[in-house]
């Protein structure tokens, strides 16, 4: 059972509880932060708040994770790309397409099922029975190299190292329009959109969510660019660049989806960390997949 100590910003004043927890914790919906306060795993200076609290700002918040639901997650001979593997670590260039870990409506099929079977039981056990191993995520429709853990030990050094920002990711993506200079920064807190509850959004007291851009190359109405990530909210690339007006080419989510293309061009084609044993540092790239190559051309055609 997961406990988070959560710390309410002077700017998050006059904000219902339940929909501050729905922005500030991963994968919790509004109804679920309600559930979550009726249930008594929410509490603020020791007492349980009512789930229409309003906060003053500056408040301490505990609160008790609820157990994810058993789900028989069994091993799938999924084909996998491997790019790294050592007895502590495995890097894979994940297609567009495969879910993560197990979900609603993704009971198998995903990238868990594939490393359980190509692992066997050497996985870390610290993301829980639903995601051994895995010490961050990639939306389903970006493709990329993702780490996962073969070790406790190796799990959480990695963990450390992305909250010190050691672990480096880095994307490239094709977004909509130009941008205007050659690289900025997109510093703008993330929570859960307040109307759809299934898009994320830049939302005051969201999660702090920092991306780091830089323009690679020019074409007319469209800009090649590249992101590093310096916190890592859920679609946090996607939305950062939809809301400073740039959405990503075939986003359907964020932006607007393009004939012919499934999902959005963003890939994850770098990955930078210290050996959580060694210490040594360890840099992986991996090259775009053929359908962002395949925009990339149209786009130079166009030039």
């Amino acid at each position: 059972m997961e406990k988070l100590t959560l710390q309410v910003n002077k700017e998050d004043a006059g904000q219902r509880i339940d929909a501050w927890l729905a922005a500030n914790l991963e994968n919790v919906t509004r109804s679920a932060a309600q559930r979550m306060l009726e249930e008594g795993r929410v509490t603020m200076g020791g007492r349980i708040p009512a789930k229409n609290c309003k906060l003053t700002g500056g408040e301490t918040v505990e609160v008790v994770l609820p157990e994810p639901e058993p789900v028989d997650v069994v091993p799938q001979d999924i084909p996998l790309d491997v790019v790294y593997e050592d007895g502590d670590v495995i890097v894979v260039n994940k297609p567009k397409g495969l879910v993560v870990h197990p979900a609603p409506g993704h009971p198998d099929g995903t990238l868990v099922n594939a490393l359980l079977y190509h692992c066997g039981d050497s996985l870390s056990g610290v993301g829980g029975a639903l995601r051994p191993g895995i010490v961050h995520r990639i939306d389903r429709d970006t493709s990329g190299l993702i780490i996962a853990a073969k070790n406790d030990f190796a799990h959480q050094k990695l963990a450390a190292q992305l909250q010190d920002h050691t672990l480096a990711r880095i994307y490239e993506c094709i977004v909509t329009g130009n941008l205007r200079e050659d690289s900025g920064t997109v510093d703008a807190p993330i929570g859960r959109h307040p109307v759809d509850r299934k898009k994320m959004a830049v939302v005051s007291g969201g999660r702090s969510a920092v991306t780091h851009w830089t323009v690679l190359a020019r074409y007319p109405g469209f800009t090649y660019a590249e992101c590093r990530l310096e916190t890592g909210r859920t679609h946090q690339i996607r939305v950062h660049m939809a809301h400073i007006g740039h959405p990503i080419l075939g986003d359907a989510v964020y932006g607007k989806p393009v004939p012919g293309l499934r999902g959005q061009c963003l890939h994850a084609v770098g990955l930078r960390f210290l050996h959580p044993r060694t210490g040594e540092p360890v840099e992986l790239r991996c090259g775009l997949p053929e359908e962002f190559q395949a925009q990339l051309r149209k786009l130079e055609r166009r030039m």
